[in-house]
């Protein structure tokens, strides 16, 4: 299979093959989606298939912009409405509880569901067409569970290489382009407000700041109790060369030190480094919206370079840098001691 341009007709082509209980890959704002339809369980249990991905770990359901969330939801609280002005169609995800006719087949079992409104253009046109702007496409990330997430449509083939064949889970993968904003989307839940308040459980492109400049209340850290939500276990987003993280002020020696070694590493960093010198190296915007926007493609391209590690120069602690860090971190989660065992073989 090759990607499809986004003309109307495979935009409509797609929307059918939605109907029919088959799967699309789409492009979004945020990174390409794998879509089924939300309300049919048997189409949403493809996802999971073609991702490998856990029965308990719950979807997000994207939405036309005119759709009425109400029919997904049992109830929107007024902080869910002001946010909603604020944001959509855009990058924030909402966990409201779910209304009980919808299959709980996209929320991993549980009474709550994540809703959104993208803002890319194609991902509209699709949802508008699905039958006629009414539904909702339950779409993980294009990509295998705990992968790297694409940026890109040829990101979704080469992961997809046996579903998208004939007769595959996947009927079309609809190309739009390079993902905007690069990381998914912002999640925060107001399923608990009474109990709990607004709770931030993945950061994303629309900030902690941000929400609370139109809540009037800095949303709290994810509790015990919180609802399970995508893309937020310990370890994700990985390639499958190990990430490892180094300050700044010792990249340069740990890269020397390990090519002494004989190792062979791939670099990414958003800083000048002279003394460094390396063949498979990614340099990055040094700010936070640059650098998300071309995280995952990066970290894709040097995943091919089949380094014994992968060195991300650790970026900076501010707010700003909220999303990307939280991306990064999870990469890494596996490779703990990597860095360390690199550096004592002989």
């Amino acid at each position: 299979m090759k990607a499809q341009a986004c003309t109307p007709c495979a935009v409509a082509e797609a929307a059918e093959a939605l109907e029919a209980g088959r799967l699309v890959a789409f492009p979004t704002e945020t990174v390409y989606g794998l879509g089924a339809d939300a309300e049919n369980p048997d189409a949403v249990a493809k996802i999971y298939a073609a991702k490998g991905r856990p029965q308990n770990h719950p979807v997000i359901v994207h939405v036309a912009p005119e759709a009425d969330i109400r029919h997904w939801v049992s109830a929107v609280p007024p902080e869910a409405e002001r946010l909603i002005a604020a944001f959509w169609p855009g990058p924030l995800t909402l966990i409201l509880k779910r209304a009980v006719h919808i299959p709980d087949a996209v929320s991993g079992g549980q009474d709550t569901i994540g809703i959104r409104c993208p803002s890319h253009p194609v991902a509209q046109d699709l949802l508008r067409a699905f039958k006629g702007g009414k539904g909702g496409v339950a779409a993980p990330s294009a990509n295998k569970f705990g992968h790297v997430s694409p940026t890109m449509a040829e990101h979704v083939l080469e992961e997809f290489e046996q579903e998208t064949r004939p007769g595959g889970l996947i009927a079309a993968v609809l190309d739009g382009g390079q993902s905007e904003v690069g990381i998914e989307s912002t999640i925060l839940d107001l399923s608990r407000l009474t109990t709990h308040g607004p709770v931030l459980l993945r950061p994303g492109h629309i900030s902690a700041t941000q929400i609370e400049a139109v809540l009037g209340v800095l949303p709290a850290s994810p509790d015990a109790a919180a609802p399970r939500a995508s893309g937020t276990l310990d370890a994700h987003y990985a390639p499958s060369t190990p990430v490892v993280q180094v300050p700044s002020e010792i990249l340069d020696q740990v890269v020397i030190r390990l090519q002494q070694k004989g190792k062979k590493l791939a670099l990414m960093s958003y800083q000048a480094h002279p003394a460094i010198h390396a063949s498979d190296w990614r340099h990055l915007p040094a700010e936070p919206a640059g650098y998300a926007h071309d995280l995952y493609a990066g970290l894709r391209e040097l995943d091919h370079a089949h380094a014994d590690a992968i060195l991300v120069e650790a970026l900076p602690q501010e707010k700003d840098w909220q999303g990307v860090n939280d991306r990064l971190r999870r990469a890494a989660f596996d490779s703990h001691g990597v860095l360390e065992q690199l550096l004592k073989d002989d």
